[in-house]
């Protein structure tokens, strides 16, 4: 899946699609997700095109993933999510279950997850 350019996130982070940010600085921008998973789930973005984390972690400066990284525990932090727990997914490609083109980090916590995936058979 290569990156495009018109995802829904290069659109919120052009200004062309309103999010409710709840963190940005000049290498990432976090949101609530549109459809949450749990009671808090935010969505985690660099401000560069990636579309996965195999394109970031090939491609991103040191500062890029100090930001990255960052950002998702001073927003767990700020949650309250470091007293209870919390999940972290980035889905990368097609067998990952990777739906928009644009490296994106959930954050998820709020009450208990349950199991990841379930056992193979």
């Amino acid at each position: 899946m290569p990156y495009d350019k018109n995802n829904v996130f290069a659109k919120i982070l052009r200004g062309e699609i309103p999010c409710q940010k709840v963190y940005e600085d000049d290498y990432v921008l976090a949101f609530p997700d549109i459809a949450p998973k749990a009671p808090v789930h935010i969505l985690i973005i660099p401000k560069a095109s990636y579309k996965d984390m195999d394109d970031f972690t090939a491609k991103a400066t040191p500062e890029e993933f100090a930001a990255l990284f960052r950002a998702l525990g001073k927003i767990a932090r700020e949650n309250g999510l470091e007293k209870t727990g919390y999940r972290v997914i980035s889905n990368c490609g097609l067998n990952g279950g990777q739906e928009v083109p644009h490296l994106h980090l959930h954050l998820l916590g709020g009450r208990h997850l349950g199991r990841m995936v379930e056992k193979a058979a």
